[in-house]
């Protein structure tokens, strides 16, 4: 029996609630079939999700059939519950994503696809509600090609082998050999995210949802438990008799009740006793004596736990990336003891991390953090029948993030009387969306290992401040590059004071950056009522692609501030007297399209901030002074790490290449080339060699002797960043971020393995482009001309260089590679060169922690 967590996702009215009803139906799990209109389904059984007809909290059920156990995970399709759904992938096995066949791909739909990517979690796709008229299969299959992934394969009936051999190098190299694609490898296939099966059907007609079933049961596999007790923490709730309930996966080993487990929180570990086991179907459970790998259950007697937590033998998982993006101020009921009234919200906040409960002891305020309206009404509702108390909610205000523009060193020293510490650290902007990144690159020969990892801590404790607004920072690298202790008088908390004062003396030099969070939007409007539409978005600072036409109706689909955007659906509602549509999900953090006009308004000022000081404190004469961060370099006792001559260090030696051998395994290219083009050119050597006749055949060649030198890595830019999954993911949305990204991994790879390594990005059709070639660090980055595309610059560089040097070629472009061959070079799959950059990748980390 197969035991597995499967998630069900959709955007919002997709009919995610049906489809879920129509599987526990079918499978016999329930014996009445609900309806989300009817609001009698199954799993939307509080009162506020059958009011307002959607999901809002996470349920969950157990249907078994086949040979298959699945406890099923409804999660809340609305934008402004996305937390909470963020929170249930970290426990699912296989996802469902479910599509509306008249609506397409929508906003959120692209959310979640990047979600289930970062969480490495194989995807079936149910597109629902093809009985109605404008759904076509044709289409809805072009828009996931085009929106989500080519490798999302048609299973309504038996799959094209061709099409799934597709999917994959292996899945083609097995093909090829047989002709057919084995159930196995496809379940591989899956298993990887190398293959998504799709089905179309009707949920409320219950058309399709026996053989989605079906395609459950076949492909899909259990994950082997490893040993010793492991689970994982994903959501807290709390019964009508105000029981915390903390709920779990186990992931491996048993767990029983009386059982002892143990966790860390804020980097304290603790033990406690299990008291109760319960196994929940919608608003029912019942108890257990144990629960094994692969089953949910919700567990009593935990007090530490939080979502996210590893239990066990498990870590504590990534901290979620859906975030709120407005801030309210609580309005209390005259007469109520504000200290009470933050403990309940305090209770509400172990249930909804994302809350961000905030008391300000001065103004003795309470402030949340929340994702829209429809959440703060729930909240409201929420308070009201849990606690009886009646709150309002000031106007929200935007949470704006800081981030900065280019690299500075910040440098930290906190040397009172009888303490010491200084830090040197290098910080430096990250790709958009990326958050907040430590690392270090100081030698144990200047600082001791124990204290750079203290320094690490204390980078990670604290939510660092911005310098514009006080807003936190992010989308930033900050490395430890250099630090001093004293052997007598350093203690730990005087790096955790040097370690702040480097952040904000960096901040105050660098160019700093206002975020402000950015909705991606889809606007559908009459016909007669587009012109308002694009006046209004080009007034709320919006961009858009030219308008569609989908039936009865024009379509906008862009981005925009989430500050300008948050009420606009109202007005829509009200110019199209209810005819028009606006959706919107998060998009991310962009630059702030008014920051000098925000800037201004919040008036912060640095110097006075106390709390989040950037100056340094140094002792002379027996006594400490304070220096003001402008002034620490003139002080500082190490040498700034920016000025100091760079030296290479000496990379770990790389695992020398054989590259006879992997000519030999280009014999067979190498015969479709020549078969092709002719035979190879070599290079004469000096010496003559005996004349043959014409008709003599060579039928043995010695191996010519290979280049000496440094090896040449030229690598296809573009070609490779549409072939990496995560890269090309990131293209979607930001080319420029991918591009960022690609050369900063190239860059690390580069540093470890010693190659020469340029990199090649395509701008042929960029008009009077002359083409330039780029010193990044330690590689070179090339832009092609005018007319000239990647592969010529490439096919014209491999024949240079390759009379002088050992070259290889990163790039799956098959064309490109017999070329390359030809020219003497050898080439590297897309697939084969991100296995190198892992591995080089994983080496630095052990180093680094080592």
């Amino acid at each position: 029996m197969k035991r597995l967590v499967i998630g069900i996702l959709a955007h919002v009215d997709s009919g995610k609630t049906t489809l879920s009803e129509g599987m526990l139906y079918t499978t016999g799990t329930i014996k009445k079939w609900g309806r989300v209109d009817h609001k009698d389904t199954f799993f939307d059984t509080d009162s506020l999700e059958r009011e307002r007809g959607i999901t809002i909290f996470s349920k969950q059920a157990q249907m078994s059939f086949d040979d298959l156990e699945v406890t099923l995970l409804d999660t809340p399709g609305h934008v402004d519950f996305s937390p909470e759904m963020e929170r249930t992938l970290q426990v699912l096995d296989y996802a469902i994503l479910v599509i509306s066949g008249t609506d397409g791909v929508q906003s959120h739909t692209e959310t979640l696809w990047r979600l289930l990517a970062r969480h490495h979690i194989p995807t079936f796709l149910f597109i629902n509600k093809m009985d109605l008229p404008g759904a076509s299969r044709e289409g809805v299959l072009e828009d996931l090609h085009r929106h989500l992934d080519e490798r999302c394969v048609d299973f309504t009936h038996e799959p094209d082998p061709e099409a799934l051999a597709l999917c994959d190098e292996h899945l083609l190299d097995a093909f090829l050999e047989t002709g057919e694609l084995p159930k196995d490898a496809i379940c591989q296939g899956v298993g990887s995210r190398k293959i998504f099966p799709c089905a179309f059907g009707s949920a409320l007609k219950l058309k399709g949802v026996d053989r989605f079933l079906d395609l459950l049961s076949a492909y899909t596999v259990a994950q082997p438990a490893p040993e010793g007790f492991g689970a994982r923490v994903y959501k807290i709730t709390h019964d009508e008799q105000q029981n915390r309930l903390t709920h779990i996966k186990v992931t491996s080993g048993v767990l029983r009740v009386k059982d002892v487990v143990s966790g860390e929180t804020d980097g304290e570990a603790w033990e406690e006793k299990v008291n109760q086991l319960r196994i929940y179907a919608g608003s029912k459970y019942k108890t257990a004596n144990e629960v094994l790998p692969g089953m949910i259950c919700a567990v009593t007697g935990l007090s530490h736990t939080r979502p996210g937590d590893g239990l066990g033998i498990l870590p504590a998982a990534e901290l979620p990336q859906l975030e709120p993006v407005l801030n309210y101020r609580v309005n209390l009921p005259d007469g109520m003891d504000p200290h009470t009234a933050l403990g309940k919200f305090r209770r509400l906040e172990e249930e909804e991390p994302e809350l961000h409960v905030q008391w300000n002891e001065r103004s003795q305020e309470i402030h949340v953090q929340l994702m829209g309206e429809v959440q703060l009404e729930i909240l409201k509702r929420l308070l009201d029948e849990r606690y009886g108390m009646t709150v309002s909610f000031d106007e929200g205000r935007i949470v704006y993030r800081e981030t900065i523009e280019d690299e500075v060193e910040g440098v930290g020293h906190f040397e009172p009387l009888r303490h010491y510490a200084e830090v040197h650290l290098l910080l430096s902007p990250a790709p958009r969306g990326s958050g907040m990144h430590f690392s270090s690159s100081c030698s144990e020969d200047v600082l001791d290992r124990n204290w750079q990892r203290l320094i690490l801590s204390h980078l990670e404790e604290k939510v660092h401040l911005g310098v514009l607004t006080n807003s936190p920072i992010t989308d930033l690298n900050i490395t430890l590059a250099a630090g001093r202790a004293h052997l007598k008088h350093t203690e730990g908390g005087d790096f955790r004071q040097a370690t702040y004062r480097a952040v904000r003396q960096g901040l105050r030099q660098a160019k700093s950056i206002l975020l402000e969070p950015w909705y991606a939007f889809r606007l559908e409007v009459p016909h007669e009522s587009i012109g308002r539409a694009i006046s209004d978005l080009q007034r709320l600072s919006a961009t858009f692609d030219a308008p569609d036409t989908v039936g009865d109706r024009a379509v906008l689909t862009g981005k925009g501030p989430v500050a300008t955007l948050q009420h606009y659906p109202m007005e829509v509602i009200s110019y199209t007297h209810g005819l028009g549509r606006f959706t919107c999900t998060l998009a991310g953090y962009e630059p702030c399209h008014n920051a000098e006009e925000v800037i201004a308004a919040i008036g912060y000022q640095p110097d006075t901030d106390l709390d989040n000081t950037a100056d340094s404190v140094f002792c002379a004469h027996g006594a400490g002074f304070a220096v003001k961060w402008d002034e620490v370099p003139r002080y500082m006792h190490l040498p700034s790490v920016l000025e100091k001559p760079k030296e290479e260090a000496a990379p770990a030696a790389p695992k020398p290449m054989d590259y006879r051998a992997v000519q030999a395994s280009e014999k067979e290219l190498a015969a479709i080339f020549e078969r092709t083009y002719g035979p190879i050119r070599k290079e004469p050597k000096e010496e003559k060699r005996p004349a043959r006749r014409s008709t003599e055949l060579q039928t043995k060649t010695k191996a010519a002797p290979l280049p000496s030198g440094p090896e040449y890595l030229l690598v296809d830019g573009y070609n490779i960043i549409f072939a990496w999954d995560d890269l090309k993911d990131l293209a979607r949305d930001n080319l420029e971020a991918a591009r960022t990204q690609l050369i900063q991994r190239l860059s690390n790879y580069q540093g470890y393995s010693g190659c020469k390594l340029i990199v090649v990005f395509d701008a042929y059709k960029v008009k009077g482009g002359t083409g330039s070639v780029e010193r990044h660090q330690n590689l070179y980055v090339v832009y092609t001309k005018e007319a000239e595309t990647a592969d010529q610059y490439i096919e014209k560089a491999t024949h240079d260089l390759s009379k002088r040097h050992r070259v290889r070629v990163a790039t799956s472009d098959g064309m490109e590679q017999l070329i390359i061959l030809g020219n003497g070079a050898l080439r590297v799959s897309a697939r084969s060169f991100l296995e190198e950059v892992q591995e080089t990748e994983r080496a630095i980390r052990k180093q680094i922690n080592s």
